[in-house]
């Protein structure tokens, strides 16, 4: 019998959800976006939270992708959130907030799991950098399938840049009014600089801005070992669910 739960995924800009079969990696209901919170702050995420857990049938435990550095449910990081999560435990405040039993996960950290568990990164030995360009770039680590949390590449210094993410993000693309192949000449020289300091066997180039891949992967070196995402923008709250489900 699957093993259905809620996953979340909150992101700098949006809040996504839905019902994930976490054995299949698949949907189970229609994904639900709403606008995260401006300011994102404790209380204002926490109630939207709590609405979008009363509003689905489910009871069994919640996964939450949170766009912060996270340990043990405590917050130590807020670059596209409001800064008084820093020092709070998230995890608690949901679930007081919920009534339910909250796994609470950096986001980037969750679309690394669902890639490695059902997608591009799928049986890949060694390091992969799932790599997610959005209102920020988060980043999810796997070495040999399992995570390693909390890296930060978006948080690099390159170019005179920091943290970097200010300008080379998805989101600067469009502030800045980018053409495609300015922004991926861009990316190519992030996703290369990278690359020369990990040297990874594969990264998975993520977050909702893979829907244009063709718009500006031919400015990418063809010598980077980067693919895109294969589970799209839905990799965030597929693999906050399937850490609930693993956490069980």
């Amino acid at each position: 019998m699957s093993r259905t739960r809620l996953g979340i995924d909150i992101g700098g800009s949006g809040v996504k959800y839905a019902l994930v079969d976490t054995d299949l990696g698949e949907l189970v209901t229609k994904r639900t976006r709403i606008k995260t919170p401006d300011p994102a702050t404790p209380q204002a995420v926490t109630e939207v939270v709590a609405e979008i857990v009363d509003s689905v049938e489910t009871d069994g435990s919640v996964g939450i992708g949170f766009p912060a550095v996270v340990w043990e449910g405590d917050v130590f990081s807020a670059n596209n959130i409001d800064e008084g999560w820093i020092g709070r435990n998230a995890r608690d405040d949901f679930a007081n907030a919920t009534g339910a039993e909250i796994v609470l996960i950096n986001d980037a950290d969750a679309a690394g799991i669902a890639e490695a568990s059902f997608g591009a990164a799928k049986g890949v030995v060694g390091l992969t950098l799932v790599i997610t360009f959005g209102t920020g770039i988060g980043s999810g680590a796997m070495f040999d399938g399992k995570l390693v949390p909390n890296l930060e590449l978006g948080m690099l210094e390159l170019e005179g840049h920091y943290p970097a993410e200010l300008f080379f993000s998805a989101k600067v693309r469009k502030r800045e009014n980018l053409s495609w192949g300015v922004w991926g000449g861009r990316v190519n020289r992030f996703l290369s600089h990278v690359n020369a300091v990990f040297n990874p066997r594969l990264m998975v180039f993520g977050g909702g801005v893979t829907k244009y891949w063709d718009q500006f992967s031919s400015h990418l070196d063809d010598k980077l070992p980067v693919v895109p995402a294969s589970m799209g923008n839905n990799a965030g709250l597929i693999g906050a669910a399937v850490a609930a489900a693993r956490a069980s």
